[in-house]
């Protein structure tokens, strides 16, 4: 007995592929914004814009500039330290380690340091004038310590262009008294002995290669 068509069995509908997934797709976009999401960046209409019209793609060398750097080396009783940078050395001494209290007749012992600044000099130096600094303290009357500066200033010189005889090194020598101090004599309005011993002292510059 044959069945008549209105109870034929429906027919599946044939679905093209990737159906379901672009469903998928459209319903996840579609709760993102109900619930306030931002749509994912591959999912953003909006073209990125274009660079300017006068955009290179060429990076220039930054170039910032390296300020001098200098390197102190100070002993550990602070009787002697030595300042090196680029282009020159300052060798400081402590007057009282050269010197007699007030006087300016370098020691035995002081000869035996100045030789070894000399050997330095011979070793490193690049030539020119050596420089030789006098300092004292702010006791006594400024002009006195101008002189004492000096006259400790060329006992120096007087040294050390003995030790440097015939290596045709110049010098030239300044005492400058209480007038450049390394650190202040006074702290908190009083005097600091620390800090005056600091100041009495002998400087020697030379030029480095």
């Amino acid at each position: 007995m044959s069945r008549s068509p209105d109870r034929l069995p429906p027919r599946a509908t044939a679905r093209p592929p990737g159906h379901r997934a672009a469903r998928g797709l459209a319903l996840a976009l579609a709760v993102g914004v109900s619930v306030g999401l931002a749509p994912p960046a591959w999912a953003d209409p909006t073209p990125a814009p274009p660079p300017p019209g006068d955009a290179v793609g060429v990076v220039e060398d930054i170039i910032g500039r390296v300020e001098d750097v200098s390197l102190t080396v100070e002993s550990l009783d602070s009787s002697e330290s030595e300042t090196r940078d680029d282009q020159t050395v300052t060798v400081t001494l402590t007057s009282d380690v050269l010197f007699a209290l007030d006087k300016a007749d370098v020691t035995a012992k002081a000869r035996a340091r100045l030789a070894t600044v000399a050997k330095k000099i011979e070793t490193d130096s690049a030539g020119g004038v050596v420089k030789i600094a006098g300092h004292t303290d702010d006791q006594g009357e400024d002009a006195y310590n101008v002189r004492l500066s000096q006259r400790r200033a060329d006992a120096v010189r007087d040294a050390l262009a003995k030790s440097l005889a015939g290596q045709g090194v110049t010098f030239q020598a300044t005492g400058h008294g209480e007038g450049d101090p390394r650190v202040p004599n006074l702290v908190g309005d009083k005097p600091s002995e620390k800090n005056r011993a600091l100041n009495r002292r002998v400087e020697i510059v030379y030029n480095v290669s």
